[in-house]
């Protein structure tokens, strides 16, 4: 059930809408409408008229509360060290401290308050997306080999594609005279680009998909990371084209290739390594566990054979019998700190002790070799490509039901800046 009221914003923080039992406030609204102007304004990407901005966001902020508060249903609960360990993350992605990363949040207007609680939001809905639609998406083997036997050419895999898409949606069982309205609007849009309009700007005024406030961008992806319904327009066209407007269960779908480019074979390096393992426990602290590498690395350095003091002293019992060797590995199959120290080492160097998650390490890089991995890194992209389209469709089908089904009340008045 969905009303919508237009009303005079005279009181001095009232309700822009009612979602299910929880509201939104005007406050909300206005700050994040601050938050997208800001980043749109950085993108030189001309500003929609104030009242369409102000519904873009607000429904946005529609469809995140319906989505946490399905998650707060479910019972699913993100703690603090947990945000916090994944804007650490961010900070070292973006190569800074916690520090500088504050200082530059605050340069942008955002308090570290509000970055933490919008990274809180977005684990939650991509936790809640995980358990109601990426569980139950499997794509066997066989998919996979039909796929790159059937579809997935030489060109396809070499060429990636920079998209924007802008989505006229259609409710669940619209009627013929809804249909025809939105189709009308649609070629009407794509005249109107192909006649030079800007693509972000169109897309931020008119555009109902998530990527709207992104101003439709879908980011850099090969032909079969896109949904399958758009594979064969995208491919007919060239740099600048907008293709006709799409049909689909969730509306008109309007596309335009912004760009794209090729990209090279995969090799990669394998180490071959082995290490020493003792886990900490109730009788053995940090300082003792470092304590019994030291002693394991002095004897080694005396000339004791590692493998024999693996074998008598690692507690990774999968490798302990093996020496403590962990065959040749390929990169991101080990932890991160562990994968660090090994890529730091020279053929036969000790580590220092090291810890992980697992407890302290030694380790040994007995051996390098470069390998081209292009097939079986395709075979796998593939396989991830396959399982992101069938989510990202069947995650457009799930958000446009719930948001059909839910109590929403919009009193979206122009609101005083």
């Amino acid at each position: 059930m969905i009303t919508f009221n237009v009303i005079a914003a005279d009181y001095l923080d009232g309700i822009a809408a009612i979602v299910e039992d929880d509201i939104i406030l005007d406050s909300e609204l206005v700050s994040e409408v601050q938050n997208i102007v800001a980043r749109l304004q950085k993108q030189d990407v001309q500003l929609p008229p104030k009242e369409i901005l102000y519904k873009q966001v607000l429904e946005r902020l529609i469809i995140d509360k319906l989505q946490t508060q399905l998650a707060q249903r479910a019972g699913m609960n993100i703690s603090d060290a947990y945000v916090n360990l994944s804007i650490e993350k961010i900070a070292r992605s973006n190569r800074m401290s916690m520090e500088t990363f504050k200082a530059s949040l605050a340069t942008e207007g955002m308090s570290f308050a509000d970055f933490q609680k919008n990274v809180r939001k977005e684990i939650t809905i991509n936790q809640l997306r995980s358990r109601e639609i990426g569980a139950r998406i499997k794509v066997s083997d066989q998919a996979v080999k039909h796929y790159l036997e059937t579809t997935m050419s030489t060109a396809d895999r070499s060429v990636q594609y920079l998209v924007g898409h802008i989505l006229l949606s259609l409710p669940e069982g619209a009627d013929a005279k809804s249909i025809q309205k939105k189709s009308v609007a649609a070629n009407e849009i794509v005249k109107q680009l192909r006649t030079g309009v800007d693509f972000k700007q169109v897309s931020v005024a008119q555009s109902e998909s998530d990527s709207a406030l992104k101003g439709g961008d879908l980011g850099w992806r090969t032909i079969n990371q896109l949904p399958s319904l758009f594979v064969d327009a995208v491919k007919a066209l060239q740099k600048g084209d907008v293709a006709e407007p799409i049909r689909s269960p969730s509306g008109f779908h309007i596309l335009q290739l912004l760009d794209s480019t090729g990209n090279e074979s995969h090799i990669i390096t394998e180490t071959h390594v082995r290490h020493i393992l003792i886990k900490t426990n109730e009788l053995i602290n940090d300082a003792e566990a470092k304590k019994r590498l030291g002693v394991i690395l002095a004897r080694i350095t005396d000339g004791d054979d590692f493998a024999a003091l693996a074998k008598a002293n690692s507690k990774d019992t999968g490798s302990a019998i093996k020496g403590g060797d962990l065959s040749w590995v390929v990169p991101g199959l080990l932890v991160p700190p562990f994968e660090k120290a090994m890529n730091d080492l020279a053929l036969n160097e000790i580590s220092l002790p090291i810890q992980t998650q697992f407890g302290w390490h030694i380790i040994q890089v007995l051996d390098r070799r470069t390998k081209d991995n292009t097939e079986k890194f395709k075979f796998e992209q593939a396989r991830d490509e396959l399982r992101k389209r069938k989510i990202e469709e069947e995650t457009e089908h799930w958000l446009r039901r719930l948001r059909d089904e839910a109590y929403i009340d919009i009193r979206l008045g122009m609101l005083n800046e």
